[in-house]
């Protein structure tokens, strides 16, 4: 079979044994993977969590083949998708309801010793959500990426008539702008460099978009919302975005880092402080964001057509990660065969 791995010299193909599951697992053929930030993020060494060489493929959707031994409530031919936090199931956060963030957490399709581009994989039972019939292929591609936002919606303390803003169009960014539209937020603001994405953004439910370059960006969308931002999403995590995300919750505020930081930022403490800011960090997922993240789908809220803007097939998949790197691509998808159109 075929599987792709990241090394320092790049993004290769290559052939592998067929897996065979061990029990408590199941192997699944893939259908479609998609290309993730924080995998465009390791392939070019930047990812703070992810060293190469490694397997990608965290995004991933397919059909059960075969099922080992004690697996219960999974059988072949399931059509499913992988939440890949792998939790120990042991530790402290593991026993208090916070897997999503175990001790000794690892991460199927980043540094495990598997990833979902590949012909075949296997994984744990336990991390494999069986899809409603009604779910295309390409919807299940975005429920993995959706539900990081939803996630993030979900620990801001909530935004049902709250004032937002979101920093960064890109993949992200636009899933977050979905989930706190689903949420009832009072007022959306997304703000980006691109006018190409912003445009998106405004098609796509944002109340306004601003240029995210703007120099007086942070007085705009003060005033676009009358006031200050109740919960800002930082969707792109570098330290002008950091920064305009204080300035824009100010008082009694809430900044939620969703993006993949690259690197340590500094946060102007007295501000958090004297203001009673709230600085919340927010990453992965736990089983109840991907069933939202469903609804939303089923919902007709996230669409394919919005979203994955370039497909290719797994022996492109360099090609597929060098699209993605470009910045100008939404959801890129990586598929076990070439799609017909």
């Amino acid at each position: 079979m075929r599987r792709v791995i990241v090394r320092p010299e790049g993004v290769q193909v290559v052939d592998a044994e067929r897996p065979e599951p061990l029990p408590g697992e199941v192997l699944v053929e893939m259908s479609v993977s998609g290309v993730c930030g924080s995998d465009v993020h390791a392939a070019a060494g930047h990812h703070p969590f992810v060293p190469l060489p490694y397997l990608p493929g965290h995004e991933v959707v397919g059909t059960v083949r075969a099922v080992g031994a004690g697996v219960d409530g999974v059988a072949v031919g399931d059509h499913i998708t992988v939440e890949p936090t792998l939790p120990c199931g042991e530790c402290k956060m593991c026993r208090t309801g916070r897997s999503h963030i175990c001790e000794h957490l690892r991460f199927f399709g980043c540094g495990y010793d598997q990833g979902g581009m590949a012909d075949h994989f296997t994984v744990p039972v336990g991390r494999v959500h069986v899809l409603p019939t009604d779910i295309t292929d390409l919807q299940a591609s975005l429920i993995e990426p959706l539900s990081t936002p939803v996630h993030a919606e979900r620990i801001s303390g909530g935004v049902e008539g709250k004032a937002v803003v979101i920093i960064g169009a890109g993949t992200i960014g636009l899933l977050m702008l979905a989930a706190v539209r689903y949420a009832g937020a009072r007022t959306v603001v997304v703000t980006d460099m691109l006018e190409s994405k912003r445009e998106r953004a405004g098609r796509l439910g944002a109340d306004a978009v601003v240029d995210a370059g703007d120099p007086d960006m942070v007085q705009h969308v003060r005033e676009i919302l009358g006031e200050s931002a109740d919960v800002v999403f930082d969707c792109v995590a570098l330290q002008p975005t950091v920064d305009q995300a204080f300035g824009l919750a100010q008082k009694g505020g809430t900044v939620v880092i969703v993006g993949v930081p690259q690197k340590d930022v500094t946060v102007p403490l007295p501000k958090l402080q004297d203001l009673q800011m709230r600085l919340q960090g927010s990453a992965t997922y736990m089983p109840e964001d991907y069933e939202r993240s469903i609804e939303i789908i089923r919902a007709g809220l996230v669409r394919p057509e919005d979203f994955i803007t370039a497909t290719f097939p797994l022996e492109q998949a360099a090609d597929a990660f060098a699209a993605a790197a470009t910045g100008h691509e939404v959801k890129v998808l990586v598929t076990r065969e070439l799609l017909a159109g």
